[in-house]
């Protein structure tokens, strides 16, 4: 009896040893797959505020084409130029633009 009562012991040690081995091992590639998710998802986040950026340069950049060609005179210039300063600050407020580039902006936005 005494030697089935220490083969059953050093089975259940045994047992209780896996099982914890195997759980940390769960538990570590739980934790990998959790952070390779929040890599991708920071990575899309990246990726659309990128191409968000790359709009609004392209817009700019076709801005003083569009200013260029002929149009019936504007009522009010001051009028525009607010109008595009609100634009900008609403690009810059929903993060589209830093302060280098929102500065940069309304600089050519007042000196145009």
């Amino acid at each position: 009896m005494a030697r089935t009562a220490v083969v059953a012991g050093t089975a259940t040690a045994v047992s209780n040893r896996v099982s914890r081995r195997q759980a940390g091992r769960w538990a570590a590639q739980e934790d990998e797959q959790a952070a390779q998710q929040q890599a991708y998802a920071d990575q899309a986040a990246y990726q659309q505020q990128l191409a968000q950026q790359q709009a609004y340069q392209q817009q700019a950049a076709a801005q003083p084409q569009a200013a260029a060609q002929p149009q019936a005179p504007a009522a009010d210039p001051m009028a525009a130029k607010l109008a595009q300063l609100q634009t900008l600050a609403g690009l810059k407020a929903s993060g589209v633009l830093t302060d280098a580039e929102f500065e940069q902006q309304k600089a050519a936005i007042l000196a145009g």
